[in-house]
């Protein structure tokens, strides 16, 4: 599988604020969609992590708007993993709209990982690791 991974989505009249553009709120969305997505791709899908009895959970989010979306929009949420620690991993996203590439949304996650049973971190899996490849900084949004 890519590391890095695609995954697109047009925008809904739902997601749209009292602005007439994609809401911050939805933009979240979107990089949920996409990591779950990404983590079912390598394998790892919902089902997974609860047979495992573990789980990601959100510490922080940081995202840069550089442009607007609007309801009819295609979109693709690229997304790799930049990093792998003891207990968490950075996610970072780029946000383009497919009709004229124009970048939307520069973001980036740090997970932590979870054991389900008591609710604290965990130290990630190996073989949980070894299923995303490491996308670097110079090669970050670029391909895959």
């Amino acid at each position: 599988m890519p590391a890095i991974h695609h995954h697109r989505h047009v925008v809904r009249p739902d997601e749209i604020d009292d602005q007439g553009h994609a809401s911050n709120v939805a933009f979240v969305q979107w990089m949920q969609d996409a990591a779950v997505a990404h983590s079912a791709a390598q394998g790892w899908p919902g089902e997974r992590y609860r047979r495992e009895r573990c789980a990601w959970v959100v510490r922080t989010h940081a995202i840069e708007y550089r442009g607007q979306a609007f309801a009819g929009d295609e979109i693709v949420v690229k997304t790799w993993v930049a990093n792998f620690r003891k207990v968490t991993s950075l996610r970072k996203y780029r946000i383009e709209r497919v009709a004229d590439g124009a970048l939307l949304a520069l973001a980036e996650t740090d997970w932590a990982f979870l054991g389900t049973e008591r609710g604290l971190p965990q130290r990630i899996p190996a073989e949980l690791a070894a299923s995303f490849e490491m996308v670097p900084p110079e090669n970050e949004g670029i391909g895959g």
